[in-house]
């Protein structure tokens, strides 16, 4: 069975990056060769000097809405809401701080009430419902709910300033509760530079949920699935992927979301026996560890990631056997695990606002 101990390595607080690169394209790149171990240094912004028009860029257009809320019980203790996903209507899929139980209401000041209708024990969701329509909910949640960081971000920003700094520039598709952070670096202009040295950039949607937040638990390892994440590739962007797959191009997934989203669309081959996408707007429960046979993505931009964490796990997956000469045994010992200490001593910002690998 899958140890988690074996994905553990040491970063001091101090290497977490509390804010973002200014101008965002200037933060750190580290450009990894998988198949001979070497690493280069550069700034994120020469990306376009590396890379060609035989080069396919995927980015995750998700966007993250204000999902955290603030309220209190009807006795008068705080309670703190994650909105993790929608289920229908004002429902929605959430985690609470404190634990509630089926019934009990929360309360907002200046917003509607809400009660908590279905509780999953096991996996420490519950349903709430928010008693007021749903265009109303939505002038709530913008105008009372918080940027969703994650709980090693302590920023002092106002959440004007946040809603801007943890939100990629392309995103359009709102439903994130946390930020698909790889693409973070990117600039509008830098965008247009890619474009015009022939750098095809296409999107996909990948909703990012709370499994971001959320330590492993015992039965997504035994089960080998994650949290499930609503992803879509729509039908002429599935056709220009094939296509680029079945010419060769390189296809360079920005982010683990993107990742996981080509992963779990590429479940058919064609007569060349390629691995190629399909369509489907689908929830997937994929969870890539080693050894994982990557169908379809080539290369991966990336930032640096916690430890034991499923990101960690699929880093390495995508840095050993079957694609790469090494196999894997525990990360301190693997081509990642050296990556990352050789980040460490040279200072790179880790986790969200930290700087950017390539893994080539």
């Amino acid at each position: 069975m899958l140890d988690i101990s074996d994905y553990s390595y040491h970063l001091p607080d101090s290497y977490i990056a509390q804010k973002p690169s200014d101008p965002r394209d200037h933060s750190r790149l580290m450009i990894l060769n998988r198949q001979d171990g070497s690493i280069e240094h550069k700034r994120f912004y020469e990306l376009k000097n590396q890379l060609t028009n035989n080069d396919v860029l995927v980015l995750n257009q998700s966007k993250v809405f204000p999902a955290r809320l603030f309220g209190n019980k009807p006795t008068g203790g705080a309670v703190e809401l994650l909105l993790t996903r929608h289920i229908k209507d004002t429902t929605w899929e959430t985690i609470s701080k404190p634990g509630l139980n089926i019934g009990q209401q929360i309360l907002f000041s200046n917003g509607p009430k809400a009660a908590v209708v279905e509780k999953d024990a096991e996996h420490g969701f519950l349903h709430v419902t928010f008693e007021t329509d749903s265009d109303s909910f939505r002038t709530f949640l913008y105008e009372a709910g918080k940027t969703p960081l994650p709980p090693y971000i302590a920023s002092t920003e106002t959440e004007e300033e946040l809603r801007n700094e943890y939100q990629t520039v392309y995103a359009t598709q709102e439903g994130s509760s946390a930020a698909p952070t790889a693409g973070l670096h990117f600039t509008n202009d830098l965008i247009k530079e890619l474009q015009n040295k022939g750098v095809s950039i296409e999107y996909v949607t990948l909703h990012v949920g709370p499994g971001t937040f959320q330590n492993l638990r015992e039965e997504q390892i035994r089960d080998n699935k994650l949290h499930s994440e609503w992803y879509e590739i729509d039908p002429e962007t599935a056709i220009s992927l094939n296509k680029a797959k079945e010419n060769g191009k390189r296809i360079i997934a920005v982010g683990t979301t993107t990742t996981r989203t080509l992963e779990s669309a590429a479940s058919h081959k064609n007569i060349l026996d390629t691995d190629l996408l399909t369509t489907d707007s689908l929830s997937t429960d994929l969870f890539i560890h080693p050894p994982y046979q990557f169908k379809f993505v080539d290369s991966l931009v990336t930032n640096f990631h916690l430890p034991q964490s499923s990101l960690l796990m699929l880093v390495s997956a995508f840095t050993t056997q079957p694609n790469a000469p090494d196999a894997f045994s525990t990360f301190a010992e693997s081509l990642i695990g050296s990556a990352y200490q050789t980040a460490i001593e040279n200072d790179y910002r880790f986790f969200s606002f930290g700087d950017a690998m390539w893994i080539r």
